[in-house]
């Protein structure tokens, strides 16, 4: 088991449709006591600004330091908020395979409301994690995020979207990293 510092609070900011009970969010929330997830009213068709208002009541409710931990879609809300809102009370995040929803043909429609995606810099350490064949963000765009968000690149390998779907469940080397901030 990886020591996550008990005394801070992580938020964790699933992507589109939810992170399922064997996604490594659920089962990090499971294990430890001090991580909350930052709900959705409507995972499938979400609201840019309902999930803004969501994760800035859960930044507000939480015990500093705060660490946020987003997926996919998580981290483009995490961009939004950090663009809009006062993130003063964030000590870290960890963003882990956001999509890149650029092309209004390849975006759904359910998430255009997400784009532009903001490119300027976070105001707090992150770590940005990508994988060589994640089918929503090429490593390239990756990279390129993460040098516009400021957040230290990790490239994970070939691990797909770093989902259910690409054999995450338990992701130990995703606690470490988690960890290394």
């Amino acid at each position: 088991m990886i020591r996550i510092r008990s005394a801070s609070t992580f938020l964790t900011i699933p992507g589109w449709n939810g992170s399922g009970p064997e996604h490594w969010q659920s089962i990090w929330e499971a294990e430890y006591a001090n991580f909350r997830r930052v709900e959705q009213r409507e995972w499938h068709s979400p609201s840019r600004e309902e999930w803004v208002d969501s994760i800035e009541s859960m930044v507000q409710q939480a015990a500093s330091p705060v660490y946020l931990v987003a997926h996919s879609l998580g981290c483009v809300a995490v961009a939004h908020w950090a663009a809009d809102r006062d993130a003063a009370g964030i000590a870290g995040a960890l963003l882990v395979a956001p999509p890149w929803l650029s092309a209004a043909d390849t975006c759904p429609e359910e998430l255009r409301g997400f784009v532009p995606i903001p490119i300027g810099r976070l105001p707090f350490h992150s770590i940005l994690v990508g994988s060589e064949n994640d089918p929503y963000l090429p490593i390239e765009t990756a990279m390129r995020l993460a040098r516009s968000w400021g957040s230290e690149f990790v490239n994970a390998g070939r691990l797909g979207h770093i989902n259910i779907a690409s054999g995450h469940g338990p992701w130990t080397a995703g606690e470490r990293l988690l960890e290394s901030l």
